[in-house]
């Protein structure tokens, strides 16, 4: 007669998804909260909430948008991919224009600072492979 026991093997313990699923499903959780409390709390005055500030929330979307494509690239229609400097610039530079007070130098500096420490910490310090410059001055 064979055994009825239940082994569970190696699916009890931990692996490498884990942590990404539990902070997924606690920013969902935040998230939820978040929209709740924004159609339930009123404000204090009793007027209603303003308007959309579509620029900004136009800005922040096709920032992302550009990084994404900048860094991958979109082969099936021919864009190559540009790098995470170029695509740093951009998302930089697009997500500033969101701003009332647009100013090109601070930006620059911004987009600077975070190239460099994207290049450290994902180059240097954890080593990944990823198109750091665009192919053709790459190679």
């Amino acid at each position: 007669m064979a055994s009825t026991t239940l082994d569970i093997g190696d699916d009890a313990h931990m692996g490498p998804g884990y942590f990404p699923l539990m902070l997924g499903i606690i920013l969902d959780l935040l998230g939820l909260i978040v929209i709740f409390r924004s159609l339930v709390v009123e404000t204090t005055s009793g007027d209603k909430m303003g308007k959309w500030a579509w620029k900004p929330v136009f800005c922040v979307i096709a920032a992302n948008l550009a990084f994404g494509v900048l860094q991958g690239g979109l082969p099936s229609i021919g864009v190559p991919a540009m790098g995470m400097m170029i695509a740093i610039y951009a998302l930089t530079l697009i997500c500033s224009l969101a701003a009332k007070d647009f100013q090109l130098r601070s930006v620059l500096m911004l987009a600077t600072v975070l190239a460099v420490g994207s290049y450290v910490a994902f180059v240097w310090v954890l080593q990944l492979q990823i198109q750091v410059w665009p192919t053709f001055i790459a190679g």
